[in-house]
């Protein structure tokens, strides 16, 4: 008889408190409120994305280039140097593969400047903020998810990663900053 007793006061507890316990709130107090976005014109940017497509210009890159360690000391993009670059040096030639020698390396072999990829960030088509401060981005292809950070002062320029065209780059530079009053004496 005690275990009927007890099944008894389980099951009424159990109509008793079961509409509190497994209550549904009423709808409109549980609707989604949809984000307010910022008025246009104002200083904040949308997370959007972009497709990049590579250069229609660009030379056939095949796949055993890739591999070849000698090849990603060269520039397939601009092999001979141009007209403006040390027009008078003898070793102009030369200096101009020591310029940027491992382009082919940043642009093709870790980069994907070769292929189609789509870029997403509040400035997918720039390499930093235009207005300075932090700025991230991210490009996807396929698979591969390439990230870039880069930060912006005055005298201060970083970045990390995989720029607008899809080649991997890191550059650190400092710089005296601006003086902000011309007439001010040195």
């Amino acid at each position: 008889m005690k275990s009927w007793r007890g099944l008894t006061v389980t099951i009424v507890l159990l109509f008793v408190f079961c509409p509190w316990v497994f209550s549904r709130p009423v709808p409109a107090a549980w609707q989604p409120v949809p984000m307010k976005r910022p008025p246009a014109g104002t200083n904040s940017v949308r997370w959007h994305t972009v497709a990049v497509s590579p250069n229609p210009d660009l030379p056939k890159i095949h796949f055993n280039n890739k591999l070849n360690p000698v090849w990603w000391f060269g520039n397939i993009d601009d092999p001979k140097p141009p007209t403006w670059y040390r027009p008078d040096s003898k070793h102009r030639i030369f200096l101009w593969h020591l310029r940027n020698p491992f382009h082919n390396f940043d642009f093709y072999v870790i980069g994907v400047a070769d292929k189609r990829f789509f870029r997403s960030g509040k400035y997918p088509e720039q390499n930093s903020n235009p207005h300075g401060g932090w700025d991230f981005e991210v490009a996807r292809r396929k698979l591969a998810v390439l990230p870039f950070l880069s930060y912006r002062r005055d005298w201060f320029n970083f970045y990390f990663g995989w720029r607008d065209r899809g080649n991997f780059g890191i550059k650190l530079n400092f710089s005296k900053p601006a003086d902000k009053n011309p007439l001010s004496e040195p």
